[in-house]
């Protein structure tokens, strides 16, 4: 009798205190945003807000989305992320998730959409807003396709048989207009629904106005929501991460080095574009996307552009090899290495990548050519920065160095190429000189024949 007594209380006892610390027990919930394009800002955020949730040991995570979509392969990792999160990762669409944002939106277990929300057109475009070849859509087709799937099947009561829980032809169907599913989208149009709309093919779990509704809708009782914010760190890193941002450093970079180039010994302009390749290389380094071998391109490129302009004479192949590994340099670093293994993701990335360099390149070099001028003549605002008094030779003025003239009928060799202008060695020492022989190999000897209009002229000794 008392044993049974006994075993009773127990019973209770436990029950009771399971009862109570399921009452009491927190549901840990982390949230961040992604409320901008789709690019290498948002990864990162994502990879830190994974392993922020994993380290407060999550229960779940909540995306609230708004964008308009951005770069696939940055779309394309965001997914998979959420794919093969242990994590359970529900989205709130506050307004938008186009394209890329569609993408990521079906990635996640679930999906609630505010009142007047739309998902879908996620067709590939190009940097007009063109659509992409079919390639790409193919591309699109199949993750859009596979991500569905990931989802796997449910029974239909009513016809009690296996069905997609996301259908596979809706998420093509977003991105393909030839795409034509009956009662849904006829063919020659992209999809996108509205939230009742997704709700009603499967699409959406629920319209909620705000994240507590969305925590009612999602049945996640007595939360704890934790909401990630950036550190400053981030914020300056997402900062110099956005396009046009680069663009301007690219802009400074290239204008420093043209006026350093303008100006004796080593002033503001160099050390504008050293701040301006720190400041793009920078962020673009720790987020894995810039890679050891892509910034000493860059530092090849500017050390070729330096031996042309002060080694040898002219413009020849060593500077357009210079320029080319500068705009190599700056382009690859924008772009994650994934994209090279991604089929049919690199191209538009490239373009994109290569389509902000190229344009501020051009940009800063057109605007430096009109500020030189500017800056560094006697008329105009900035008339008081360049020197306005006429230095005569009469009163002593020289304008050039007057030992050339000294060398004249002296022998040497050709310091590099003439052709025909170039430097000369006589006795040790160097100096330009234009040749009358027309292209001069580099160590053939010459002998210096005149000194006219403070320029030395040179014929080649012939052998024999």
């Amino acid at each position: 009798m008392y044993k049974w007594i006994l075993t009773t209380i127990i019973v209770i006892t436990i029950g009771s205190l399971q009862w109570l610390f399921a009452d009491t027990a927190k549901v840990k919930i982390i949230k961040y945003d992604i409320k901008q394009n789709i690019e290498p800002p948002a990864w990162r955020l994502t990879q830190k807000v994974f392993d922020f949730a994993r380290a407060k040991k999550a229960d779940y995570i909540i995306l609230e989305l708004n964008t308009y979509g951005g770069m696939v392969d940055i779309a394309d990792s965001i997914r998979t992320k959420i794919m093969n999160s242990s994590i359970p990762v529900y989205v709130f669409i506050n307004n938008n998730a186009a394209s890329a944002g569609a993408l990521i939106s079906i990635a996640c277990n679930k999906i609630f959409m505010r009142k007047g929300a739309t998902i879908g057109a996620a067709t590939v475009v190009d940097q007009e807003g063109k659509v992409a070849p079919d390639k790409y859509q193919s591309y699109m087709r199949s993750i859009m396709r596979a991500t569905a799937e990931s989802h796997g099947k449910k029974m239909n009561d009513s016809s009690q048989t296996e069905v997609w829980i996301r259908d596979p032809r809706i998420a093509e169907a977003m991105v393909d207009p030839s795409i034509r599913i009956d009662g849904i989208i006829d063919s020659g149009k992209v999809l996108s629904f509205t939230a009742n709309e997704a709700i009603k093919h499967g699409y959406c779990e629920g319209i909620a106005e705000n994240i507590n509704e969305v925590l009612e809708k999602a049945q996640l009782k007595n939360a704890e929501l934790i909401e990630y914010e950036p550190t400053f760190i981030d914020k300056i890193i997402f900062f110099l991460m956005n396009p046009i941002i680069q663009g301007l450093l690219i802009m400074l970079i290239v204008g420093g080095i043209y006026f350093e180039l303008q100006t004796p010994g080593v002033g503001f302009p160099l050390i504008a574009a050293i701040v301006g390749a720190v400041l793009y290389f920078a962020p673009l380094y720790l987020e894995g996307l810039a890679e050891h071998w892509e910034i000493l391109l860059f530092i090849i490129g500017i050390g070729l552009l330096i031996v042309e302009i002060f080694v040898t004479p002219g413009f020849g192949v060593i500077g357009t090899m210079g320029i080319i590994a500068v705009i190599v340099g700056l382009t690859l670093s924008m772009i994650d290495n994934i994209v090279f293994t991604i089929d049919g993701a690199l191209f538009p990335v490239l373009g994109k990548a290569f389509s902000i360099v190229i344009f501020s390149f051009l940009c800063s070099f057109f605007l430096s050519l009109y500020l030189s001028q500017k800056l560094f003549t006697n008329q105009g605002r900035f008339k008081h920065l360049a020197l306005n008094t006429t230095q005569q030779v009469d009163e002593g003025y020289i304008g050039v160095e007057t030992s050339i003239a000294q060398i004249v009928g002296k022998r040497g060799i050709a310091a590099t190429t003439l052709r025909p202008s170039g430097k000369i060695e006589v006795e040790g020492s160097w100096y330009e000189a234009v040749s009358e022989d027309g292209l001069i190999e580099m160590n053939e000897s010459i002998e210096v024949v005149k000194f006219l209009n403070n320029q030395a002229y040179v014929r080649r000794i012939k052998k024999g």
